[in-house]
């Protein structure tokens, strides 16, 4: 047993300890209490000065960089970013990922406004400027407003079959990285004509209700009621289908794998489904990854498929009737080159999109390896292809019938040469996968140095007339 002295020391000891610890918490708070005091004693208006000055320059500075950031003229995109997503992502999955970024609307912005020279007057429309987003980039009607802030003047949605069709196994899409060229073999993938329609039609809606310059009260009951289509209100208003005063859009129409090669009921189908929806038609018949399509660029295949779907697209019961367009292939003889141009000229077309993807591999390519793979070339060594078949149906239709040039177009150069060669307009793909979402306004601002004074619709076929 302890002595009681023994336990009376102890007591002691652990009130003692016990007194210390207060008083020493106690005064740890009495010191933080005078640093705080201190501190607040010590911002003198000097210091208040240096420190507004401070966090104003990070507001400043934050807001700059999201303005630099979402411009599309930043280097940050071509040089960051892109090669971000080649190095993390298959080409696919990158492709995926951008029409996402697009249609989320954080994307950047072509913030300059088109030079007058730029400005295109065709089928009754006026476009801004003459570069176009072709076909194939957005295939499901996704991200048609961030294409149109990234500057172009023309989008053209798909290839949108009537039914819905996954398209062709993965891996479908390969990058040629030194040649900045792309093999593709979607085979059609579409999410079919349904989809697209809602799509179209519920933009329409959303821009109705926001925007709509007849009377918003009779606007808001009709589509209430839904005493009006969407597609018949927007007749009544002084816009196009794009939905901008100075930019179109465009569906491009495919047909089924299952369909018969020779069948058009696709296209006709096609027309009546989201015609009214268009301000141009596309009808495609030059895919190289669809079996049997390519067969349709035969005289007299194309003669009937191009009046049947004129016909249908003559019936449409809107006000406004799109401008039909033909799509073609780099690959055709001279002698089916002039057989699509008397097609053309003989059904009365509205224009030729010259050309799709090459199923040749030019021996210029530098990446023999992806070079192997079966489907569709794009990017700069289809240009000799293409500007060869715009030359040449220029020429043969005599001027009469509106081209539009595609295939390895990445800088104003490149533009200015298929506009001497006879196109009307031009559309790019490729190229933005290896140049970035700033590709439009780099080629516009190159076109602008190009035509030394001149307008882009006074040198359209000029080197063509001189020859």
């Amino acid at each position: 047993m302890q002595s009681l002295t023994s336990v009376l020391r102890q007591r002691t000891l652990s009130t003692a300890s016990s007194s210390l610890s207060r008083a020493t918490y106690t005064a740890s708070r009495t010191n933080v209490a005078r640093h705080y005091a201190t501190a607040r004693k010590e911002h003198t208006p000097a210091s208040r000065t240096i420190n507004f000055v401070l966090g104003t320059g990070i507001v400043i500075g934050g807001l700059v960089g999201i303005s630099y950031g979402f411009d599309s003229r930043a280097s940050i995109h071509k040089y960051v970013f892109l090669p971000l997503m080649h190095w993390t992502m298959d080409p696919e999955t990158a492709h995926k990922v951008g029409i996402k970024f697009l249609k989320m609307g954080l994307s950047p912005w072509d913030t300059q406004p088109d030079d007058p020279a730029l400005e295109v007057k065709l089928w009754g429309k006026t476009f801004s400027n003459p570069v176009g987003m072709a076909a194939g980039f957005d295939k499901h009607a996704e991200a048609i407003d961030g294409l149109f802030d990234l500057g172009f003047g023309y989008v053209e949605i798909g290839s949108v079959t009537p039914e819905p069709q996954p398209g062709n196994p993965q891996p479908r899409m390969f990058r040629l990285p030194e040649d900045k060229c792309v093999i593709n073999r979607y085979g059609f993938n579409s999410e079919g004509h349904k989809v697209v329609e809602t799509r179209l039609r519920q933009r329409i809606k959303r821009f109705l209700y926001k925007h709509a310059r007849e009377d918003q009260q009779e606007t808001l009951e009709k589509l209430k009621n839904g005493t009006g289509s969407a597609e018949s209100l927007v007749d009544h208003l002084s816009t196009n289908r794009s939905l901008r005063d100075d930019r179109v859009l465009a569906v491009n129409l495919g047909k089924n794998k299952a369909s018969t090669p020779e069948s058009v009921d696709d296209y006709v189908v096609g027309v009546e489904r989201l015609g009214p929806y268009a301000d141009v038609l596309v009808v495609n018949v030059s895919s190289p990854n669809t079996p049997g399509l390519r067969s349709l660029q035969r005289k007299g295949m194309l003669e009937d498929l191009l009046r049947q779907v004129i016909t249908a697209r003559d019936r449409l019961q809107s006000s406004y009737k799109p401008p039909l367009l033909v799509k073609i292939a780099p690959d055709l003889s001279d002698e089916e080159l002039e057989d699509v141009s008397e097609a053309a000229l003989a059904t009365k077309v509205d224009g030729i999109i010259i050309s799709n993807t090459t199923i040749s591999r030019p021996s210029t390519l530098i990446n023999k390896e992806n070079a192997k793979e079966v489907g569709g070339l794009s990017g700069p060594v289809v240009k000799p292809l293409a500007l060869r078949a715009l030359r040449a149906v220029y020429k043969h239709t005599e001027g009469k019938i509106p081209l539009v040039g595609c295939g390895g177009i990445s800088n104003g150069q490149d533009a200015l040469e298929y506009a001497r060669a006879g196109a009307s307009m031009v559309q790019l793909y490729s190229s933005m996968a290896y140049e970035g979402p700033g590709i439009a306004r780099v080629v516009k601002d190159g076109i602008v140095k190009g035509l030394n004074g001149k307008t882009w619709s006074e040198i359209v076929g000029e080197d063509v007339k001189k020859a």
